[in-house]
């Protein structure tokens, strides 16, 4: 049985990196275990570092804030994801825009919370709340240097009925935490 090493980037609470630990760190997929074998934050404030700390986990924290470039700062990332030989990168709330050098040089997936390619960006929530959509929903894609736009793996999507926006919100955040793990295990099966 062969490892297969992922890295978790988040931005926030950590909520999807949690589940992510819980429903896939030491779990088959195929023939592979899978390790959660780094985890990164950009903000030094980020309440998921604590949340990673009580499941047993640190944190390294690479702050966006302190270069001078988004180039210096993905370099710096991908030093880090080379360094300790990661099979897939997991953003989850990793807020920050990534360019090529990044895109170019480490396998990763996204998690974002509305049906692409509609609602791009980061007020997709109460953008596709707000809208005349019947359907609200999740997208777990390949990550590119355009926004939101790498090819899809998986979605998965709810019914409006009369749901205010927090109701949204957490029916968002819940099929989060089911698809994307559901999601990393199928993608490191081979």
């Amino acid at each position: 049985m062969s490892v297969k090493k992922i890295a978790i980037l988040f931005s926030g609470s950590g909520s999807n990196m949690e589940a992510i630990i819980r429903k896939v760190h030491g779990k088959k997929a195929g023939k592979n275990r899978i390790e959660v074998a780094l985890l990164i934050c950009n903000k030094k404030d980020a309440y998921g570092i604590e949340r990673a700390k009580n499941l047993g986990f640190e944190t390294m924290i690479i702050e966006h804030s302190k270069y001078a470039s988004r180039d210096g700062f993905d370099s710096e990332l991908v030093r880090a994801i080379k360094a300790a030989n990661i099979d897939l990168v997991v953003l989850a709330g990793f807020m920050r825009v990534l360019g090529t050098n990044f895109c170019d040089n480490v396998k990763a997936i996204n998690l974002h919370p509305s049906i692409l390619p509609l609602f791009k960006g980061a007020h997709a929530i109460k953008e596709s709340f707000e809208s005349d959509m019947q359907v609200g929903g999740i997208t777990v894609h390949w990550v590119s240097s355009e926004l939101d736009g790498g090819k899809i793996i998986a979605q998965k999507t709810f019914a409006r009925k009369n749901r205010t926006f927090k109701q949204w919100e957490e029916k968002i955040h819940k099929l989060e935490h089911k698809l994307l793990p559901k999601t990393i295990i199928s993608l490191l099966k081979d």
